[in-house]
């Protein structure tokens, strides 16, 4: 995670006379394994985000995110599919990278 992210859990009645009560309730916020998350980033409370997810900088997450995609927006939405090919690139290029270390 970088800076700025910023994570809820907190909400409040929506009904003006109970939320003067200063009454709130807590929904957790449930991240798989793997996820990226960029700068500025706010994730509201009761969301769950998959695994493998990279979440663009400055995104409003209001809403669940599968497992393998990446999402970016407000509100955030699927941007597209991680697929093996691209991981397939990434671990190409990073032994390509390592290769030339060895040198």
């Amino acid at each position: 995670m970088v800076p700025h992210v910023s994570i809820y859990t907190a909400g409040h009645p929506i009904d003006k006379d109970v939320r003067n009560l200063e009454l709130e309730y807590a929904k957790a916020v449930t991240i798989g394994d793997d996820v990226w998350i960029g700068g500025n980033v706010i994730i509201n409370p009761g969301v769950t985000i998959g695994s493998d997810v990279v979440i663009a900088s400055g995104s409003v997450v209001v809403k669940d995110i599968p497992s393998h995609v990446v999402v970016g927006g407000n509100p955030c939405r699927v941007i597209r599919q991680i697929t093996d090919k691209d991981k397939n690139n990434w671990r190409t290029q990073l032994k390509e990278y390592e290769d030339d270390i060895k040198k």
